[in-house]
C-alpha cells in the first residue's frame, strides 16, 4: 500500500501524543489470533448492502487485556484500518466507559451492544464492532486494536463520540495504552 506505513504511524504517533505513563505495563491479546495474526472470514463485515467487500459475520475477536494501571477507572477500546482509505485512517470501532473489572471481551461480544461499554461513532457510523471489508486484490491491510487505560468514571462521557471527538477527552486523563495488530485480505 502506498500509504499503508506512514499511516499506521500516524495512528501510534497520536497515541504517543496523548501524554500515556507507564504504557508497558498494559497489554492487550486476543487468546483466538497472535500479534500479526490473521483474522478469519467470519470476523469480516457482513452488512452486504453496504458494500459487497463484506463477506462474513461481523463476529468480534476475543481479547484479553492484563496490568492496568492502579488508578484506572474506565477503558476505551479502538479499531483502525490505516489503509482502508489512506491516507485517512478508517475507524471500525470506537467503545469506551468500560469499568476497571472488566478484563476482555469473548467472541463476538463487541458485535452487539452491551452494558460493559458505552458506543460511540465509527467511521461507518456504527456504535459497535464492524469488520474488515477489504476490496479484492488490494493485499493485506492491519487492523490496529488499541486499548486505552484512563482516570475517567465510565459514565462521564455521552455515547455516539467520534475517535476525533474522543481524544480530546482524553487529553491529561490517559494511564497507559496497549496495541494488538491483526491482518486480513478479501479471500
Amino acid at each position: 500500500m502506498k500509504y499503508g506505513l506512514g499511516s499506521l504511524l500516524a495512528a501510534a504517533s497520536l497515541l504517543l501524543s496523548l501524554g500515556v505513563a507507564n504504557a508497558d505495563e498494559l497489554t492487550l491479546t486476543s487468546p483466538a489470533i497472535p500479534d500479526n495474526g490473521t483474522l478469519a472470514v467470519k470476523n469480516a463485515c457482513n452488512d452486504r448492502q453496504r458494500t459487497p467487500n463484506c463477506v462474513g459475520e461481523n463476529i468480534s475477536p476475543p481479547l484479553a487485556w492484563s496490568g492496568a494501571p492502579d488508578d484506572t477507572r474506565s477503558f476505551a477500546l479502538l479499531l483502525m484500518d490505516p489503509e482502508e482509505h489512506a491516507p485517512e485512517v478508517t475507524t471500525l470501532m470506537v467503545v469506551y466507559g468500560i469499568p476497571p473489572s472488566v478484563k476482555g471481551f469473548a467472541e463476538g461480544a463487541l458485535s452487539q451492544p452491551s452494558d460493559e461499554f458505552v458506543g460511540g461513532r465509527s467511521t461507518m457510523d456504527k456504535e459497535v464492532y464492524t469488520g474488515p471489508g477489504t476490496p479484492p486484490y488490494t493485499g493485506w491491510h492491519h487492523y490496529v486494536w488499541t486499548l486505552i487505560a484512563t482516570d475517567l468514571d465510565p459514565n462521564k462521557l455521552r455515547p455516539g463520540l467520534t475517535q476525533g471527538e474522543l481524544m480530546p477527552a482524553f487529553n491529561n486523563h490517559v494511564l497507559g495504552t496497549a496495541g494488538l495488530v491483526m491482518r486480513f485480505k478479501h479471500p
